[in-house]
């Protein structure tokens, strides 16, 4: 496999790719949801609500708050996370732009 030359992209393309990235996984895209559902912080009920390993949880919280999408507060022994409205905002506002870009022809181009 070949090695990813990221400075070959925009510094706009490598940030997008790794807000991308938040999609990546069906684990990750389910902890969104619910944060979203939720509306709210949470902490321990993730693993209730998801089905999946404390630290798989973990590992995909993690990845998320790396990349900004979530943010984290410790209370005693335990996290809550909940979404990081900015970064959220962000993030819609740089997708919706690429989806807007398209003013193709209806139907199929090729």
């Amino acid at each position: 496999m070949g090695i990813t030359k990221i400075q070959n992209y925009t510094e706009e393309q490598n940030q997008l790719a790794q807000l991308g990235k938040a999609f990546s996984h069906p684990a990750r895209i389910a902890i969104i949801q619910h944060l979203l559902k939720t509306q709210q912080c949470i902490n321990n009920d993730l693993v209730k609500e998801l089905g999946i390993a404390q630290a798989t949880v973990s590992q995909h919280l993690k990845e998320l708050k790396n990349i900004g999408l979530i943010q984290g507060t410790v209370e005693g022994t335990s996290m809550n996370y909940c979404i990081n409205p900015e970064t959220w905002k962000e993030m819609r506002s740089r997708f919706e732009a690429i989806f807007a870009s398209f003013e193709g022809p209806e139907g199929t181009c090729c």
